[in-house]
């Protein structure tokens, strides 16, 4: 059997007297397409940071392909990658010059010709000389994700990757994901408060609350598990008992 792409054991990250994530266990198998959902300040981010090395946990373990992220950190990340919306490229290059300096940092084979295959996926080749600061939400968004795709990675971590794109062009990027990750050499960790879009794509749902995770499942069967109408009933369900509990301590 294949290394799952990613394994998370009993991860947690306090800030003071903060606990952000609260010893969460999880794994994402290549092949497959994990939501990680929850209301803001749930810990989705901050779980994602320290999936990137960008945080160190306080305690637990994170293993990217059966490499221990703590022990070997380039090796761990060499096959992953990320988009955020909050997350832009470097606004005083162009958009060919991202995808060139991203390209080479990944060590890309054949970066010329995987640029170009990746400008005409997310419809970028128009803006190829323009600087990434003057493009909109939308376009710096798809620019993210070409890089993200850059090096063929086999862990995605996606955090609000279509916020900022259309309908039209979000349905064709979640189709894109959706098709590399069914080759099965590809797993992804996906973040996203539209619940449309979560149904659509993602085969397994995690539920965060106060660094917790509270529910996981189908995301088309687990909203009449727990008796409610649809995952955005379930969505709210979850965001207002997060509430009752932060008023009542």
């Amino acid at each position: 059997m294949p290394l799952p792409a990613l394994v998370v054991e009993r991860l947690a990250k306090s800030f003071g007297a903060l606990k952000a994530v609260d010893s969460i266990s999880f794994r994402v198998t290549s092949g497959e397409i994990v939501g990680l959902l929850g209301p803001n300040g749930a810990g989705k981010t901050t779980t994602i940071s320290m999936i990137l090395g960008v945080l160190a946990p306080t305690s637990g373990r994170i293993e990217i392909e059966g490499i221990d992220l703590a022990r070997n950190r380039s090796a761990a990340l060499a096959g992953a990658n990320f988009a955020a919306v909050y997350a832009p490229l470097p606004g005083n290059l162009t958009v060919e010059q991202n995808l060139r300096v991203f390209g080479m940092l990944y060590e890309t084979p054949d970066l010329d010709r995987r640029i170009e295959e990746l400008m005409g996926v997310y419809d970028l080749r128009h803006y190829r000389k323009t600087k990434a600061g003057v493009l909109s939400s939308g376009e710096q968004t798809r620019l993210s994700l070409a890089k993200a795709m850059l090096n063929r990675p086999r862990l995605l971590l996606l955090d609000e990757p279509t916020a900022s794109i259309d309908p039209s062009a979000a349905r064709s990027i979640r189709a894109g994901i959706a098709d590399m990750v069914e080759g099965g050499h590809c797993g992804v960790l996906w973040t996203s408060h539209n619940m449309y879009e979560v149904e659509a794509v993602c085969d397994r749902v995690l539920f965060l609350s106060h660094g917790r995770i509270v529910l996981e499942g189908d995301p088309r069967t687990l909203p009449n598990e727990h008796g409610v109408g649809n995952l955005d009933d379930l969505f709210v369900s979850v965001a207002q008992e997060a509430l009752r509990k932060r008023a009542s301590l």
